[in-house]
């Protein structure tokens, strides 16, 4: 059967712009059961030389320098957001206004007002659409949510996580302009809650369920800084920390950290969920394996285990599409796994997660963490 092209239109070209290309790349030759190709169509971005030059490193057929004219194009399918979050609104509503399905980078949007927006205008145009919280594919992240939904864990009482970096600590760091847009609230929105904690929210209630309250605080180390765009110093309005507790739905209690101040950190992501007979720890630095103790074991050998998840299985998810049995894979797979899910859910007619509407979620508790540092209150997170 021949198969269909999907033609991307992809609308940024950094560290995100690079991942996506090289899933796009990768998943028809370990994913081959899917009815369609995906096509590197245009790219674009604002400077006319660099998006060439990334267009013919990684082989897009065409550039744009204005993502309006992308969105427009007959020849484009899926419109890939990997800008700052101060521009999703309004490529994803134009994208889908034109028909066009719409992949979002992480967070779906500067706020909750704003996702809802971008939420109605995906389901008025009935376009596919994600966003693109890779984490949720890396295997061993994929195997804890199996365990948790066959219910091998129990009751859950706890689910704690922390993702920590320490590249922000030098007071002499400027904001804004590429590659800095995550130090300028008007740009990114938040700081390390929108940036770090929302992939650790969105794992923790594809896991464990909604989160219902939360109480947090914040702090900005660092309160000016040189801003590149405008060449003054000026405040800096992100939050450098953020420290939350919080109650899901079915009774379990939350505790997530996350700050760019953890000197010797780089990306140090974690999750731990205490249940009645089970529990679980994963570590990205160590993201092939999970951490497994079962209580129901047999006393004299219970205790934590080390489960390497490379089985070339379907027990190990993904894991069948790989290499043979014991080879690992990396954090790039995550984002291959995720256009597979993609693709698969435009055959079936099911949409893979997380949708815009599921990512609102995430920022409902977002919005709320910071409304509770602002207020030092406990603060209910509202309905979707």
């Amino acid at each position: 059967m021949a198969q269909q092209p999907l033609r991307i239109g992809m609308v940024g070209y950094g560290f995100m712009g690079r991942a996506h290309s090289n899933a796009y790349i990768q998943v028809n030759h370990f994913f081959p059961s899917s009815k369609y190709t995906v096509v590197l169509q245009a790219v674009c971005a604002r400077d006319a030389a660099k998006v060439r030059a990334f267009a013919q490193q990684w082989g897009y057929a065409s550039v744009e320098t204005d993502w309006r004219k992308l969105v427009e194009r007959n020849d484009i399918d899926v419109v890939d957001i990997c800008v700052p979050n101060n521009l999703h609104r309004d490529i994803a509503i134009a994208a889908a206004a034109n028909g066009k399905g719409v992949l979002c980078e992480k967070p779906l949007a500067l706020n909750a007002a704003e996702a809802r927006e971008m939420v109605a205008a995906v389901e008025k145009a009935g376009v596919p659409n994600m966003v693109w919280y890779n984490y949720r594919r890396i295997p061993a992240v994929s195997l804890a949510k199996r365990l948790v939904d066959d219910g091998r864990l129990g009751r859950i009482f706890h689910y704690r996580a922390k993702f920590l970096q320490d590249w922000t600590i030098k007071a002499d760091l400027p904001q804004g302009g590429q590659a800095l847009w995550r130090l300028d609230v008007h740009a990114a929105g938040s700081g390390v809650s929108g940036d770090l904690l929302a992939h650790c929210i969105d794992t923790a209630i594809w896991m464990n369920g909604r989160i219902d309250s939360v109480c947090a605080m914040t702090e900005t180390f660092v309160k000016e800084r040189y801003h590149n765009l405008t060449g003054k110093v000026e405040p800096v309005g992100i939050d450098d920390a953020c420290i939350f507790f919080g109650r899901f739905s079915n009774g379990s209690l939350a505790n997530f950290e996350s700050t760019r101040y953890a000197r010797g950190h780089k990306a140090l992501y974690t999750f731990e969920i205490n249940g009645e007979n089970m529990s679980l720890f994963w570590d990205l630095h160590d993201l092939h394996r999970l951490q497994v103790f079962d209580y129901r074991d047999e006393g004299r050998i219970r205790g934590w285990k080390s489960v390497h998840v490379t089985d070339n299985s379907p027990e190990h998810p993904y894991m069948d599409k790989w290499w043979v049995p014991g080879l690992a894979i990396g954090y790039d797979a995550s984002f291959t796994h995720q256009v597979a899910d993609f693709l698969r859910g435009l055959e079936t007619g099911q949409p893979a997660s997380p949708t815009f509407r599921d990512a609102l979620e995430t920022q409902l508790v977002l919005d709320a963490i910071l409304e509770s540092a602002r207020t030092q209150k406990w603060v209910n997170v509202p309905q979707s």
